[in-house]
């Protein structure tokens, strides 16, 4: 008995000394860099063109937004000896907050995009997922992509116009117009997937 009377105190003796005081902190896990969190980002944008949850006008806002937000980290950058002031880094994860906030609003908003299956819609959708492969490699650059997703957009609205003159349908003509000017987006994509310009990591 008074064995396991001696082991209890000098149990808890142990527990109050100095023993217990040297525990460490779990590690807590290291913010998002600035890179990680435009490569998340990038993903994001990638799976909701890829899904239909972002259109092409929301994309192109999106990616123009986050070339300005790349210049700046850039410049910044440039202006610092390769690095960010602590100033600038908090400025910058203010914007990508903005940012995020932006995808997701997009992203569960009512807009989608619908390609439909016809030959038309067929290939607006392989070209999306064309998109969203050079957004997820990095291939394309956030103005790349703005500026393809700008043509994008105007394409969708020429389709959207013939054929809510023409019943729902599009004629032989304009059918011919809209392949010949879904060759050059596919053409552009081409180009700047393979141009050598890749976005920042």
């Amino acid at each position: 008995m008074n064995r396991k009377l001696i082991l209890f105190a000098a149990l808890a003796l142990a527990a109050s000394g100095p023993v217990f005081a040297q525990q460490t902190q779990p590690m807590q896990p290291a913010p998002n860099t600035v890179n990680d969190r435009r490569t998340d980002q990038q993903d994001r944008i990638a799976n909701g063109v890829q899904s239909g949850q972002l259109t092409a006008g929301e994309t192109r806002n999106i990616e123009s937004r986050e070339a300005n937000l790349n210049r700046e980290v850039r410049d910044d950058r440039s202006a610092d000896g390769g690095k960010l002031t602590q100033q600038e880094r908090n400025q910058v994860n203010r914007q990508q907050n903005n940012l995020s906030r932006s995808i997701y609003n997009d992203k569960h908003n009512a807009n989608t995009a619908h390609y439909g299956n016809n030959e038309v819609g067929q290939r607006r959708q392989n070209q999306q997922d064309r998109i969203a492969n050079g957004i997820r490699n990095g291939s394309m650059t956030a103005g790349e992509t703005a500026r393809t997703e700008n043509r994008e957009q105007g394409i969708n609205q020429q389709i959207r116009a013939d054929r809510q003159a023409n019943g729902g349908k599009l004629t032989g003509s304009e059918r011919a117009q809209i392949n010949r000017q879904q060759n050059g987006a596919s053409r552009q994509i081409y180009r700047q997937k393979h141009n050598g310009v890749n976005q920042p990591k």
